[in-house]
């Protein structure tokens, strides 16, 4: 599925995170992909409200939580600069959708990073 929303389809999601070497590129690809397929998610099922939209970003947030364990094997992780870029991508992924007035800690709230 093609993301049909031009903000979003524009979007660099994590690119604070490649220049630095701590983070392998194959893993913040995958992170990448958590990120778009989230997307394509809220444009297919069209939340109709924050419960809906949240019950989709907590899944996103879990895969995230299961990316931080394959980082973690990479003797990387999801620390401070990368939790802020992560939360920055899932409040803009929100506000690109009509959210803006979503609570970014509620988004990622399952988070274990």
């Amino acid at each position: 599925m093609v993301i049909t929303n031009g903000r979003v389809a524009e979007r660099e999601f994590l690119r604070r995170l490649y220049p630095d070497p701590y983070f392998p590129d194959e893993l913040l690809d995958r992170g990448r992909g958590i990120l778009l397929r989230l997307c394509q998610r809220i444009e297919r099922e069209q939340p109709a409200d924050l419960v809906a939209l949240y019950a989709l970003t907590h899944a996103a947030t879990e895969e995230f939580n299961e990316l931080d364990e394959a980082l973690g094997d990479a003797d990387s992780g999801i620390e401070t600069v990368a939790r802020e870029e992560i939360a920055e991508d899932f409040a803009f992924v929100a506000s690109a959708y009509g959210f803006a007035n979503a609570d970014v800690e509620e988004l990622i709230a399952p988070r274990d990073w």
